[in-house]
């Protein structure tokens, strides 16, 4: 991996973060994008980069995903190696209220990206999508080989489409691409739209915490180093078209995630109960044992560590 230059979209959000530090740790050259929205906390989002800009060989570019130009002049500009594609309109109930913004940017800015690495001969693309793709699905644990993959929100809507968008460009370009289905993934740096910051800034301040579905909810909580892993796994990797889970393999209950929040910061939360929300599922379970056998996926932080 010594000789790759990378390309990193979404540099600047919560797993990009990480990616890029990761690799610039071992002296990788990477270029960044990201185009710094407003979806959340912008200064959250300059102090994650402010991490990065410490490398020497880091370059950030701060475009959007749909400004085709210049995001194709910095693909000829900086001719990497391998694209790592995780700038995405984040969101499951966002897309909801949001139809246009998500399919945007999650679908026609994913094409940019494809038009990008053919139109420069780039080989290799990495890709984030989601558990959302699998929505509605019955069986469990969630799995790659299930074909009657029903995703219920848009933001799932869009993730599914990446793959099958991915497909064909794979087929038709010959260009190499691994879509990783991430699972609730947390840590330090991470979404302060996600639950558990939500949950843990309101416990701070002793507000009441929304519980959707009177609490019965489990999750398959995936840290975010293990998710590293998983991704610098699939880097090294050559497949012409793949699909893998990222998981942690272990669908947790919603009321233990607030009981190890509670015990960690020794202050009982104040529980609003609620109804379920739309676009929503009660269960998210993977199955990684396609992951582990492809790309030596091993995951070893347990939810409570993780916290």
């Amino acid at each position: 991996m010594d000789s790759e230059k990378i390309l990193v979209t979404g540099c600047a959000g919560f797993i990009g973060m990480h990616l890029c530090e990761s690799l610039l740790k071992d002296n990788i050259i990477i270029a960044g994008l990201d185009n710094l929205n407003d979806y959340y906390s912008q200064n959250l989002k300059l102090n994650r980069l402010e991490r990065l800009k410490r490398f020497k060989h880091f370059k950030f570019y701060q475009i959007d995903i749909l400004e085709q130009d210049k995001l194709f002049k910095v693909i000829k500009k900086f001719n990497p190696t391998i694209l790592v594609h995780l700038a995405a309109q984040a969101g499951v109930r966002y897309s909801i209220d949001n139809p246009f913004q998500s399919m945007n940017i999650n679908v026609l800015g994913f094409t940019n990206i494809l038009e990008g690495c053919r139109s420069f001969n780039i080989k290799k693309l990495i890709y984030a999508s989601s558990s959302s793709v699998y929505g509605q699905n019955s069986k469990y644990p969630f799995s790659e080989k299930e074909k009657a993959i029903k995703p219920i929100s848009l933001y799932g809507v869009s993730k599914k489409t990446n793959e099958m968008i991915a497909f064909s460009y794979s087929e038709l370009h010959k260009i190499n691409t691994i879509g990783l289905r991430f699972f609730t993934v947390y840590g330090p740096w991470g979404r302060p739209d996600m639950a558990m910051y939500i949950f843990a800034k309101n416990i701070i301040s002793g507000k009441p915490i929304p519980v959707f579905n009177q609490g019965k909810m489990k999750r398959d909580f995936t840290y975010v180093d293990d998710i590293i892993l998983g991704i610098r796994s699939s880097i090294t990797k050559d497949y012409k078209n793949k699909i893998f889970n990222l998981g942690n393999s272990q669908a947790e209950p919603l009321l233990d995630m607030i009981q190890y929040i509670e015990e960690y910061l020794g202050i009982k939360a104040k529980i609003n109960f609620m109804e379920m929300q739309k676009g929503d599922i009660e269960e998210t379970l993977s199955d990684i044992s396609y992951s582990t056998k492809m790309l030596n996926y091993n995951p070893s932080v347990n939810l409570k560590d993780g916290i």
